[in-house]
């Protein structure tokens, strides 16, 4: 089993995604450059959703998942925690 060395908020994100997610898989598995959609994880947009209220609950941060822009910040978990970084209310 691969474990991935991932940065402080994308392990945080990652434990998210696994508890909320209800993954079979341990957060270090996660790629954090793998996609989060199709090939990747292979979520679909209901675990976007709920990942979106996630980031709201938690880090007042709203996402829209129908937005284009939501592409690019769901792309993969370094994409997401990037995102996550730069918009969270300090």
């Amino acid at each position: 089993m691969t474990k991935y060395a991932l940065t402080a908020m994308e392990r945080e994100l990652a434990v998210m995604m696994v508890d909320t997610l209800d993954l079979d898989m341990a957060p270090d598995d996660i790629d954090p450059r793998a996609p989060l959609f199709r090939e990747g994880l292979a979520l679909d947009s209901i675990d976007a959703l709920e990942i979106a209220i996630h980031l709201k609950k938690n880090y007042q941060i709203l996402i829209k998942v129908e937005d284009e822009e939501s592409r690019r910040i769901f792309a993969s978990l370094s994409d997401l925690a990037s995102f996550v970084e730069r918009n969270r209310p300090r």
